[in-house]
């Protein structure tokens, strides 16, 4: 019985994967002033009609969705929503006003005018999804950092909206569920037919799944079908020479452990994870210290990123012409002390990875320094790419300053990056022909896709159970 079941279910979500042909429109008057790979993508994701632009970051991701915006604004006749990170809304509305297109930044539907309307994801809720033709979620990748009941409740906001665009950098190749996540929002599959249909379930932990052997290929021409990925224009085939960029520049910074770690006659490497958080208290004072010396010691911009708020005020409090911006500030607070970095009235900001490491563009920077490191790639990544982006004259400078004792921290984070780099370099790779094709080949043909809420509840209610045995099948068991 749960052998027919999976059966079904399987014949079921495979129809639905071959059906994901184009729903979208044929774009008129693109802007003149998006670069050609640019152009290509956006024409491609109007008439795709859902789709998701995975663009490393610098390669203009907002420049793509509002014209994009503006083109399903335009052919329907109804308003776009897009909904973007902590200040990224502000700086959308300037960027869209140098390609000639107006955007509104607006925290409530009552202050929304026809058009294309932006805003905070804190005030999403404060919208009627019903309103709008088309939504765009900027930076979607932070909705990891939200709950599942805060994801689940973006996509069911948003189900029946006709346009989506999902716009991130390259998402984590091996992070399955945000590639699911991605799916689900724009209404091409949830995230547990994906896994169902492609991957197999590897032993007890429920994070683990990897691709079956006969559906890897299969996997990334279906990912090719919605979503774009790219590292450089050169992947799609384009001139990619204005995105060299200078260079990147790391410095370690080592502060001697004061005294050894609870347990420990000596100090040594901090091994398990109250070892490491008693590291990094245990540091701060000295970390402060050299961190405050090095802004200090010249006049340029920079930018102090901090993982503990007594590490973010001490510094603040340290640098005279720096401004801290915390999580128990107002967003009104948050907001101008964000805009006065960005515009450069204050020289130096003080701030969390999570406050302000997606979206901003701070290429008139090229100096920062990390008081304290944690486990996360991403955040680190993300926060440096604030500034080593397209549009960066200079060198970046780098600097990490950690404890003796958070050795294993580091090496951790260079493990992420070298696993990061392969996989996302395999993952162009395997979907860069299918992309070509989608970009370059694509044809008019257009079916509404009509979810069929019956069928797919039903099937669900099984899914635990023919997860379960399709890895018994799989593996032979």
């Amino acid at each position: 019985m749960a052998k027919e079941i999976l059966d079904e279910y399987s014949e079921f979500i495979q129809a639905k994967a071959e059906a994901s042909t184009p729903v979208g429109f044929e774009p008129k008057d693109m802007g003149a002033d998006l670069f050609d790979f640019q152009r290509a993508i956006v024409e491609w994701a109007c008439k795709r009609g859902r789709a998701a632009i995975f663009a490393d970051t610098g390669l203009g991701k907002t420049a793509m969705q509002v014209e994009w915006a503006r083109q399903v604004n335009e052919h329907t006749g109804g308003d776009v929503l897009i909904a973007a990170p902590l200040c990224v809304a502000q700086q959308t509305v300037e960027e869209a006003a140098k390609f000639g297109i107006h955007v509104r930044y607006c925290r409530d539907k009552k202050d929304a005018k026809p058009g294309i309307t932006i805003t905070n994801y804190e005030m999403l809720e404060r919208f009627n999804p019903a309103d709008f033709a088309g939504v765009v979620l900027d930076e979607s990748s932070i909705l990891k950092a939200h709950d599942s009941k805060t994801r689940a409740r973006i996509t069911a906001m948003f189900r029946d909206t006709p346009y989506k665009l999902s716009c991130t950098a390259t998402p984590s190749p091996n992070d399955h569920m945000e590639l699911g996540n991605q799916a689900e929002f724009l209404g091409v599959m949830s995230a547990v037919e994906m896994l169902a249909m492609f991957f197999v379930h590897d032993g007890g932990d429920t994070s683990q799944w990897r691709l079956k052997g006969h559906g890897k290929t299969r996997f990334w021409e279906w990912m090719a079908t919605w979503s774009i990925c790219i590292r450089n224009p050169a992947d799609l085939g384009f001139d990619g020479s204005r995105y060299n960029l200078p260079g990147l520049r790391m410095h370690q910074h080592v502060v001697e452990s004061p005294e050894a770690l609870p347990g420990q006659l000596f100090s040594g490497i901090a091994q398990t994870l109250t070892e490491r958080r008693n590291a990094k208290r245990q540091s701060m004072a000295e970390r402060i210290q050299v961190t405050a010396d090095l802004i200090n010691s010249h006049n340029r911009p920079a930018i102090v990123w901090c993982h503990l708020n007594d590490e973010s005020k001490a510094i603040a409090a340290t640098i005279p012409d720096a401004v801290e911006v915390t999580g128990s500030m107002t967003l009104d607070q948050k907001e101008a002390a964000i805009v006065a970095f960005t515009h450069g009235t204050k020289r130096v900001i003080v701030t969390k990875p999570s406050i302000a490491g997606f979206g901003m563009n701070w290429q008139h920077c090229n100096n920062t320094a990390f008081a304290g490191i944690d486990n996360s790639f991403e955040a680190m990544y993300q926060a440096i790419r604030r500034f080593w982006r397209f549009g960066q004259k200079k060198p970046v400078n780098v600097h990490l300053f950690l404890s003796e004792s958070e050795d294993t921290i580091l090496e951790n984070i260079k493990r992420k990056e070298a696993q990061h780099n392969e996989m996302s370099a395999r993952m162009v790779d395997h979907m860069q022909e299918f992309m070509k094709q989608e970009i370059f080949g694509m044809t008019q043909e257009k079916s509404e896709y009509k979810r069929d809420v019956e069928k797919t509840e039903n099937y669900e209610l099984h899914l635990a159970d023919c997860v379960d045995l399709a890895s018994e099948i799989e593996t032979g068991t």
